[in-house]
């Protein structure tokens, strides 16, 4: 059965970040034995000075398939152990957990994260709306303020259409030529996109924006993102994938 966690602050500045402590959780579900996981999402929520973060106020979240819902027990207790005892001092560590929901009960879940993405919430609304459809809803240490970025990150994460995914990816070096389909090659990369969602054809070529890239959740798919690119008359190609700076529109 499928499930979506979903992380928020539980580091603090110059300590290892919140994507990375995910990251090795989920390695850790696999050799327990308890399933299998997605990739990462990183989903950018609202900054204001009225909301205390590390550094980019965003949560992570994952999809798992438990190998039986009888282990969901051992998984929930394994995820609190972790933030319980790897959290940094002084964060503010919250944990939701979540099976497939009823169409509905999605639409509010998604709603109240793109809410989160452009205003102030509050915990009482996390707890309010968690509780109203049956999600498990936690906080493990300090003002227990992330149960609210790990709300808002599962509903995000359930849209499909939201957030840029945990890691790097060296394709190339910056100005190199590609097919998409070599891209495509790659186990981590679904498909190649413009910036408006479409795909481009396995045959079609990109060029390398930059020393690294950074794939994005469109479409429920890992996807490259590309743009016009400047250079397009000289070297024939009209599309190139993203830079740094700009995957962190997503």
């Amino acid at each position: 059965m499928k499930y979506w966690v979903c992380m928020d602050d539980t580091d603090m500045p110059g300590t290892k970040g919140t994507g990375r402590l995910v990251q090795e959780i989920c390695r850790e579900l696999e050799i327990l034995g308890l399933g299998k996981s997605s990739a990462i999402s990183r989903h950018q929520l609202f900054v204001h000075e009225d909301i205390p973060f590390t550094s980019h106020n965003s949560a992570m979240c994952f999809e798992l398939e438990l190998k039986s819902r009888n282990l969901l027990p051992r998984l929930m207790d394994h995820l609190t152990y972790c933030l319980e005892t790897r959290s940094q001092p002084g964060s503010d560590p919250g944990l939701c957990v979540t099976g497939p929901l009823e169409k509905e009960k999605q639409r509010r879940l998604s709603a109240f994260g793109t809410k989160a993405k452009q205003a102030v919430c509050t915990k009482d609304e996390a707890y309010g709306l968690a509780g109203d459809m049956g999600i498990h809803l936690s906080e493990h240490g300090g003002t227990g303020g992330g149960i609210i970025g790990a709300l808002a990150g599962t509903g995000l994460r359930m849209t499909g259409n939201d957030g840029r995914y945990r890691g790097w990816y060296h394709l190339g070096k910056p100005g190199d030529i590609v097919r998409v389909a070599d891209l495509c090659a790659y186990p981590f990369i679904d498909t190649v996109v413009r910036a408006d969602g479409s795909e481009l054809s396995p045959s079609d070529k990109v060029v390398i924006g930059s020393e690294k890239t950074k794939t994005v959740r469109m479409g429920f798919h890992q996807v490259v993102t590309t743009t016009a690119d400047d250079t397009g008359q000289q070297t024939g190609i009209a599309l190139r994938t993203i830079t740094k700076q700009e995957a962190k529109k997503y």
